[in-house]
């Protein structure tokens, strides 16, 4: 029973918050899985997922853990709601931005996906399941505009092999 305890205790469940990122991956998973893909195929999806997933647990590794710039529930723990928060909202954000994103939309896109992930951000603070120390909005919408409007656009191009 101490495994099953040991178990329960590591998923962090209980950390205040962690009903939102665990709620939000799991919508946000559904929708990317069985949205119609108009600008991405299950090639690109599949690619875009794993390389996001990757980019985003170095991240954490970077900026949660070796600098202490914010902590997720539990510090001590990576629990589901972290380890959710990293494996599947930017790769769902990423797949869904991607497949609507178009020639025409590529400003207005970028936006709106930015003030959707300043909003989730929020949301997190709000619930009390981000601790920033130190991290601020200042850093993270101008890295959001960037990561929306000129880092999946290239990687988009580059996993197509076809110029856009």
């Amino acid at each position: 029973m101490s495994i099953l305890n040991s178990f329960v205790k590591n998923l962090d469940l209980y950390s205040q918050g962690s009903w939102l990122p665990i709620l939000l991956s799991l919508v946000l998973l559904l929708y990317a899985l069985f949205m119609p893909k108009k600008g991405i195929g299950w090639r690109e999806f599949y690619v875009t997922f794993g390389i996001v997933g990757y980019i985003a647990w170095i991240s954490d590794s970077v900026l949660g853990k070796m600098l202490d710039l914010v902590d997720f529930g539990n510090p001590k723990i990576t629990g589901l709601g972290e380890f959710l928060s990293y494996s599947l909202i930017p790769s769902s954000f990423s797949v869904i931005y991607l497949n609507y994103l178009t020639r025409t939309n590529k400003w207005k896109l970028a936006i709106l996906f930015t003030m959707i992930s300043t909003l989730v951000e929020l949301g997190m603070r709000s619930v009390g399941y981000m601790k920033p120390h130190g991290w601020s909005f200042y850093i993270s919408i101008p890295l959001y505009v960037v990561v929306f409007r000129f880092i999946l656009p290239l990687h988009r191009k580059w996993i197509s092999c076809k110029a856009d």
